[in-house]
């Protein structure tokens, strides 16, 4: 998913019905090991693009109420929020997709 804001603002939360719980993640690679941590916010620049993207930032459901099936789309609600604290939500839909594996170096 692209984001792009028109003024400077973060990425503060995320929800959907799909999940009971939604947060917003960090991956890097540490000591060669893929690790995830969930952030409070993604700071926007005003008009350059942010992509979400496995790897990267992205957002995490967690709690699925159903299984979940490549080609389904899941609605979520990202709240946003501006250099003066007000807040704003953008309702998207988001394509499922099929998992793919990542080569384990580690055996694990």
């Amino acid at each position: 998913m692209r984001l792009v804001s028109p003024a400077d603002a973060s990425l503060v939360a995320a929800a959907s019905p799909a999940a009971a719980n939604v947060e917003i993640h960090e991956s890097s690679m540490q000591e060669g090991v893929m690790r995830m941590r969930a952030v409070q916010r993604v700071p926007l620049r005003a008009n350059q693009a942010f992509d979400l993207k496995p790897g990267g930032h992205h957002v995490m459901l967690m709690g699925l109420r159903t299984p979940l099936n490549a080609g389904e789309h899941v609605p979520i609600t990202l709240t946003f929020e501006d250099a003066t604290g007000k807040r704003s939500t953008v309702e998207v839909s988001a394509a499922v997709r099929p998992l793919t594996s990542m080569p384990d170096k580690h055996g694990h």
